[in-house]
């Protein structure tokens, strides 16, 4: 039986077959990660957490929830590790933005409890055949059952990019956590599917029809079946290439290398991009992003839950005032 896929696995063959073959055929491990993927993760986590202690009962208050944030940071971060792509961005920057994501969720949502939490950061792993030949995988955000009883499939983005709504009603990724969801919860149930893009404050909502969810079983087996087919795995340039793990042993970047230089695992820290590159994928997109000034909420009672310690340090202001003049 072949290797289960995923929605990030097709997506990687189809942006470019030359990322996919380091990363899913030769299997090379990758050094470091760039820094918009890393504050996509701690937002992830503090989102994460903030819906389990709110299933208890135990409501945190808005900052120990951006205190929460800043710890994590501290834990995970590594200078040796993350990387910055985008020239003139600071570390800073980024940090004050995975905070202000955090703290827009947390006051566009309060007190959050707009339906019931089924469940956080959940694999599902389900087949698109009877057969069980094409067998996909993913992580769901957060699922819920809304108050109509609906069952809503969650997913929190990072990145500065919008889509359509036409975009998201041709989206892969949350339509197939649908079919997958649905073989476990039962077909006659309603679906919705809701993409938060944090960043900009923004809620999407989409529904899919049986006959697109069909569609959509077809064209991804199509797809697979194109895959695995392949012979060779031809480098693809594009804006994405900035942010690539593997630029430094991509063929198509030979000439960037020092005379001699001896192809190897891709140096940390080694991808560079022009800042008017503009990025399309969701961990590429967030150093871009303009972000609107905070509108002024009362803020919510903090309940007395999940003491930490001394919160961590905040960035300098300079920083702060890149995220309002970019």
């Amino acid at each position: 039986m072949g290797p289960i896929f995923s929605h990030s696995r097709i997506s990687s063959f189809e942006n470019c077959p030359k990322q996919f073959e380091f990363r899913y055929v030769q299997k090379i491990e990758s050094e470091s990660e760039s820094v918009e993927a890393f504050v996509g993760k701690r937002v992830h986590e503090v989102l994460e957490r903030l819906y389990e202690f709110a299933g208890r009962g135990q409501l945190p208050g808005v900052e120990k929830v951006v205190d929460r944030y800043h710890k994590l940071w501290e834990e995970a971060y590594d200078a040796q590790r993350v990387r910055i792509v985008r020239e003139g961005a600071t570390l800073g920057f980024y940090r004050s933005l995975g905070e202000r994501c955090v703290r827009g969720y947390y006051l566009r949502h309060y007190p959050f409890d707009d339906g019931e939490t089924l469940g956080l950061e959940k694999r599902v792993l389900f087949p698109l055949d009877d057969a069980g030949e094409y067998r996909m995988q993913g992580i769901i955000d957060r699922i819920s059952r809304a108050r109509d009883g609906a069952i809503e499939v969650h997913d929190y983005k990072t990145g500065a990019r919008v889509p359509t709504q036409r975009a998201l009603d041709e989206d892969r990724q949350l339509a197939l956590y649908q079919i997958g969801l649905a073989r476990e919860l039962g077909l006659d149930r309603p679906f919705r599917l809701v993409w938060h893009y944090v960043a900009k404050d923004v809620t999407r909502i989409s529904t899919r029809t049986p006959e697109a969810l069909e569609a959509l079983r077809r064209t991804t087996i199509a797809r697979i079946d194109e895959i695995r087919s392949a012979a060779a795995y031809p480098p693809r340039k594009s804006a994405l290439c900035g942010w690539c793990e593997y630029r430094a042993i991509c063929p198509a970047f030979e000439a960037e290398r020092p005379a001699g230089a001896v192809a190897g695992a891709a140096p940390r820290g080694s991808a560079t991009a022009p800042v008017e590159t503009a990025a399309i994928l969701d961990t590429a997109e967030t150093a871009s992003i303009a972000m609107p000034e905070m509108p002024a909420v009362p803020a919510p009672p903090a309940a007395v839950v999940d003491a930490d310690p001394t919160p961590a340090a905040r960035p300098e202001p300079a920083d702060g005032d890149q995220l309002r003049l970019l």
